[in-house]
């Protein structure tokens, strides 16, 4: 028998393979197509904003800047090929509504941009276009190489020790990039926040840790008041995790990771153990170390000051300035905006990153702010939805606390820039101008991209 003889077992394999690849080739992908026409729509939506503020601000369309924002669109369009190919059933909403809200952010950064005349690489919207590009490309990868999520498991504590060490990287001296607050890192060549990628990486060990402890801190407590307590010794890790928000409250200035970070730990526990005695545990912490921080921290003193009495004229023409002019910015936008690029949001300073929100308050109005609130909503409620759907503990946990991250991020954010609570550092996610959180953010969309796949195609594979 020749070399070059096929044995009837190859040709059954061999059958077999080219079955698998036709039936793969001849099922409608219905997650990828429904994709697929939502990105369409942002894709529209985001152009026509770029083009309407240019024309409201300058009376002209430039369309290099346009086919700037196109390199965008064809890396958003790799990631939905990349997805079709090796997520084919990952949730269809997170990418369209993560790329709407870049370009919408994109589209504000610009128009302040041409207000104030900045060019080249001294235009935060070219800045913000670069570390989009970057953002969107960390997402591919995760995605191709990141098969089976739960590899991330077996690096919890790993994930945990690198998380400790991005936050403590901007109190270490000759690192810190300067500001208000310690949060910067300066490497000479551009700087970054260590705070938005530890937030992940704090994400991951969360949850394995709990998923490792689940047993001990679900145990039988004491039941008062209707609630059953957990005992005193369970408390050690919500104190620890506490601590470690007081501590980034007081060496970095900085109130919103400190509270992010807290509030993450207490909604992945409460999703791992189901108590709400954790819950409200956790809201009393809270409330006590921001009580204490007030009256210690001559800094978070002032930001209580100035969100309670803003109105004040002494305040108003010193420290509550940025925040009572972003009011009036909504306040002038009213129901349906001034227009883009019609209105004046540069008169709030730091418009581009701490206040955008109120600057598409002020010229897409009322609705276009509610718009974007429910896009936060949606994503956010996507992102819950694939972890409550999974079997696995592991991917579950992540999945919520990533999105929960997310959407307390945008409370925080939202709630200080409308004086519903005292305003924070962090960033509005997918929006403000910042290249650490959007790169951090497109990497959380990847991560539920991965999770979503992998709880709707093979639910053998990540049941731990």
């Amino acid at each position: 028998m020749s070399a070059s003889t096929s044995t009837p077992t190859d040709a059954v394999s061999a059958d077999t393979a080219v079955v698998r690849a036709l039936r793969r080739i001849r099922v409608p992908q219905t997650q990828r197509n429904r994709e697929l026409a939502l990105l369409v729509f942002a894709f529209a939506i985001n152009g026509s904003a770029v083009a309407l503020v240019q024309l409201g601000a300058s009376g002209a369309i430039d369309w290099t800047f346009l086919v700037y924002c196109g390199g965008l669109t064809a890396l958003v369009i790799a990631l939905h090929i990349l997805l079709r190919l090796r997520a084919r059933s990952a949730d269809p909403f997170v990418v369209p509504i993560a790329t709407l809200l870049t370009g919408l952010g994109l589209a504000m950064i610009y128009r302040l941009d041409l207000y104030w005349e900045r060019h080249g690489w001294d235009a935060y919207s070219t800045r913000q276009l670069a570390w989009a590009a970057i953002a969107l490309i960390a997402g591919l990868l995760v995605v191709m190489f990141l098969k089976n999520y739960r590899v991330l498991f077996r690096y919890t504590y790993i994930f945990g020790f690198v998380g400790i060490v991005l936050l403590i990287l901007p109190v270490i001296p000759g690192l810190s990039g300067g500001g208000n607050a310690d949060v910067w890192v300066d490497l000479g060549f551009f700087t970054f926040q260590p705070g938005e990628l530890a937030k992940i990486a704090l994400g991951i060990f969360f949850a394995g840790y709990l998923v490792r402890t689940r047993e001990s801190l679900t145990s039988t407590g004491t039941r008062f008041l209707g609630i059953t307590w957990p005992r005193a010794r369970e408390l050690g890790p919500l104190l620890v995790i506490w601590l470690i928000s007081l501590g980034i409250i007081v060496l970095q200035r900085d109130l919103g990771t400190g509270v992010l970070i807290f509030g993450m730990f207490v909604a992945m526990l409460y999703v791992a153990t189901g108590k709400t005695s954790w819950v409200l545990i956790g809201v009393l912490l809270a409330l006590s170390g921001a009580f204490l921080a007030s009256r210690i921290l001559p800094y978070v003193g002032a930001r209580f000051t100035n969100w309670l009495d803003a109105f004040n004229p002494e305040l108003m023409d010193n420290s509550s300035f940025q925040l009572v002019n972003g009011l009036f910015g909504m306040a002038n936008g009213g129901l349906l905006g001034t227009g883009l690029g019609q209105g004046r949001p540069y008169l709030t300073p730091v418009a581009e990153s701490d206040y955008i929100l109120p600057a598409l308050g002020e010229e897409l109005g009322l609705i276009g702010v509610f718009a974007i609130l429910c896009l936060y909503m949606v994503f956010t409620s996507r992102g819950i939805r694939i972890g409550l759907a999974g079997q696995d503990d592991f991917g579950k946990l992540l999945a919520t606390g990533l999105s929960f991250t997310i959407a307390l991020q945008v409370f925080i954010m939202v709630g200080g820039v409308t004086r519903l609570i005292p305003l924070t550092g962090l960033t509005t996610p997918f929006l403000a101008a910042g290249g650490s959180s959007l790169v951090a953010n497109w990497i959380i969309v990847a991560l539920l991209l991965r999770i979503s796949d992998a709880v709707r195609s093979r639910p053998r594979v990540v049941i731990g």
